[in-house]
């Protein structure tokens, strides 16, 4: 993988968003593996597409990539507010790519993969409507809180300038889909209890450890007047797919 941006790309071109695009696009056509199937590159996809950017020939699994300028960060601006929520709430999301590149030293930074069962409404984050002088005025845009994505779900590729090894790359992909689930429901009390799991800083740890998180839990699902029941319920779940594994009275390992 050859993280250079090729800038004689840009050469005709004077907006910053279109060179970034360019210089992206062009970069992941040429250099990137499918992370689902290993196979040696992915195709963008015709101009204008609304879901998604481009797609594995072999496997035909779909991605959207977005791009930024200098650090990732803890949010990654995305487009319209409704189209993301009713893609997500529909199970139609393709699997996200999101690239980071430095203009001083023409090279992608870092890159990350998040799969599309990851993504749930509560980590979109609503951005106020632009004012009346916009030129589209009233348009309500999102932005995706990359840090609210439970780890399991944040795959590197590249990881600040360094390419990570492919193989395993693939074998992360292939271990984050025992977390899948086309449920949004079951899907949002999982990404919960999985992101309190792994706040947990010791391999091993209790069901009390996890209790303590009961407050969290309930504001983010207050309609649930069962919170422990349910943390216990996701607990074994976690269990049966292989993240968690069960010592015995309460206690439980994590599975690296």
């Amino acid at each position: 993988m050859d993280l250079r941006l090729n800038n004689e790309l840009i050469s005709e071109y004077h907006s910053g968003s279109q060179k970034a695009r360019v210089l992206t696009e062009s970069w992941v056509g040429d250099n990137l593996f499918c992370p689902r199937c290993g196979n040696d590159h992915i195709q963008h996809f015709e101009n204008n597409r609304p879901a998604a950017d481009f797609f594995c020939p072999v496997c035909n699994n779909q991605y959207e990539l977005k791009s930024r300028r200098g650090r990732l960060g803890k949010k990654v601006a995305d487009g319209a507010y409704d189209t993301l929520i009713s893609r997500i709430t529909s199970n139609e999301n393709p699997d996200f790519l999101f690239l980071s590149y430095s203009m001083d030293t023409m090279r992608v930074t870092d890159l990350i993969m998040i799969p599309k069962y990851f993504f749930v409404p509560e980590i979109i984050e609503k951005r106020a409507p632009l004012p009346l002088t916009a030129r589209r005025p009233g348009w309500v845009g999102c932005s995706i809180v990359i840090e609210q994505i439970p780890q399991q779900g944040r795959v590197n590729i590249v990881s600040r300038g360094i390419e990570e090894d492919r193989e395993l790359v693939l074998e992360r992909v292939s271990l984050s889909q025992r977390l899948s689930t086309e449920n949004l429901h079951a899907r949002g009390w999982l990404m919960d209890i999985l992101r309190c799991v792994n706040s947990v800083p010791a391999e091993e740890f209790s069901l009390s450890d996890i209790y303590r998180f009961e407050g969290f839990l309930f504001e983010k699902h207050p309609e649930n007047n069962n919170i422990r029941p349910k943390i216990r319920q996701q607990l074994q779940l976690l269990r049966d797919k292989g993240v968690i594994e069960f010592l015995g009275m309460g206690r439980y390992r994590k599975v690296r």
